[in-house]
């Protein structure tokens, strides 16, 4: 008999201390990768140890690039920006879009054949946003119908001018990267800001590269890198598994939870602007920068929430944390709404259509729309059993919402969550959380 994974939520008290979020995936997948092609040796302290960010270390094993842990981090072995040129190689990207795409721009500028495979999820994830603008450089790369596998042949790259049709941070890295070995500039202009992750660490390795938060500029062909952090990078903790914290704390009076060393990138910090609108607490102290990267200390509590609208250059800015949007709106009194948020139909699942269901079995109002969703609140939220769709962020946003309901709640996918937060479960119950896994 097959055992399929579960979480058992039973609602209590509200949430309450401080707990350390993993390394920030994001973060965790680019400094992999540039490292990887730096002029010398980087060690990773605090790197995510999620599903996501291990295939991208896998995938670069199978590119020749040596990694060794140490009791200090990860040290990583850099080849060179042309390094990893070579035989070709077929590479599983398992769940992983972030590795994919980026591994597309990487390997679309050395001579190199490769293909790019996953599961069936990612192969379900549009990639033409990535492969179009290659392409526009002088990639030869291919889809199958804008969808996984990737197939191509690296090599031969000129800088173009790029206007991406969305505001994708994968897609624009994808570019620069793939920029590093092209003759010329190239430039990605974007319809909204987004996290700039790959231009701090760019510019901090000493690459051609000017930006701001609409547009990117790196002239290439870039002859060498400075190594990341100047060899030594720690990466801060992940906001995006941190908002299933700050949520948690803001549901229920009395609710607090102190985040020490999250990164607080500008394309990142959508869900703590919200989490003010709505009205609840929010404190950022020791506020400094990291290698290019803004870091604090959040600590986020509990007040009475008002509903909140939701959309434009905001959007960006949160899409991983929409789903606890609407969790946050099911208990706020009045309307939420969330708009302009059609990606959300093209993540892990359609999160528009699971996190309605979700809710709606926990007895909210909500109701989906093709960019979005609308709640109206305050409900009480009962107990209920629930779909994960097989979605890290679904199955958390749903155990987020079952910690403030009443009875228990049951959570198909219960191990989906080490996808991106390894520790989910164990750092919930240590602020108070009545969540086991079982399965």
């Amino acid at each position: 008999m097959t055992h399929v994974p579960m979480l058992r939520v039973h609602g209590r008290d509200p949430l309450f201390g401080s707990a350390a979020t993993p390394g920030d995936k994001s973060l965790s997948h680019r400094v992999l990768l540039l490292a990887a092609i730096a002029d010398g040796d980087t060690l990773i302290s605090g790197i995510s140890g999620c599903g996501d960010v291990a295939r991208t270390q896998t995938a670069l094993r199978r590119l020749g690039v040596t990694m060794k842990d140490t009791a200090e981090g990860l040290h990583v072995a850099g080849r060179g920006p042309r390094g990893l040129s070579g035989p070709p190689v077929a590479i599983d990207c398992g769940d992983s879009g972030t590795t994919m795409r980026l591994l597309a721009g990487l390997l679309s500028g050395v001579d190199r054949p490769f293909a790019l495979f996953g599961s069936p999820g990612l192969r379900a994830r549009p990639m033409r946003r990535v492969t179009e603008p290659l392409r526009a450089m002088g990639a030869d790369i291919s889809a199958t119908d804008g969808h996984p596998p990737l197939v191509g042949h690296g090599g031969g790259l000129r800088g173009t001018s790029v206007t991406l049709r969305r505001a994708s941070a994968q897609a624009g890295s994808a570019v620069l990267l793939a920029a590093l070995c092209a003759t010329g500039e190239t430039r990605v202009a974007y319809p909204a800001a987004v996290r700039d992750h790959t231009e701090r660490m760019l510019a901090e390795m000493d690459a051609p590269l000017r930006w701001s938060p609409r547009e990117s500029l790196l002239h290439g062909p870039v002859m060498g890198l400075a190594p990341p952090g100047g060899g030594r990078y720690p990466v801060p903790g992940d906001p995006s598994s941190a908002a299933f914290l700050w949520t948690a704390a803001a549901l229920q009076p009395g609710g607090e939870v102190h985040t020490p060393g999250v990164c607080l990138n500008p394309g990142r910090d959508g869900l703590l602007e919200i989490l003010r609108r709505m009205g609840a607490a929010v404190a950022v102290d020791d506020w400094r920068v990291v290698h290019g990267e803004p870091v604090a200390d959040i600590t986020v509590r509990a007040a009475p929430l008002a509903g909140v609208d939701v959309g434009g250059p905001l959007v960006p800015r949160t899409i991983d944390e929409l789903p606890l949007v609407a969790v946050l709106g099911a208990v706020a009194h009045g309307r939420t709404v969330v708009r302009d948020a059609a990606e959300l139909r093209l993540k892990e699942s359609d999160r528009v259509a699971a996190i309605v269901d979700g809710l709606r079995r926990m007895g909210a109002s909500i109701h989906a729309r093709d960019d979005g969703f609308v709640v109206e609140g305050p409900t009480a939220l009962h107990g209920a059993a629930l779909a994960g769709h097989g979605d890290h962020r679904i199955v958390m946003s749903l155990a987020v919402a079952a910690t403030a309901a009443s009875g228990e709640s049951q959570i198909e996918d219960g191990d989906r969550p080490a996808d991106s937060f390894p520790g989910f479960v164990k750092t919930l119950r240590a602020l108070g959380a009545d969540i086991r896994e079982e399965g």
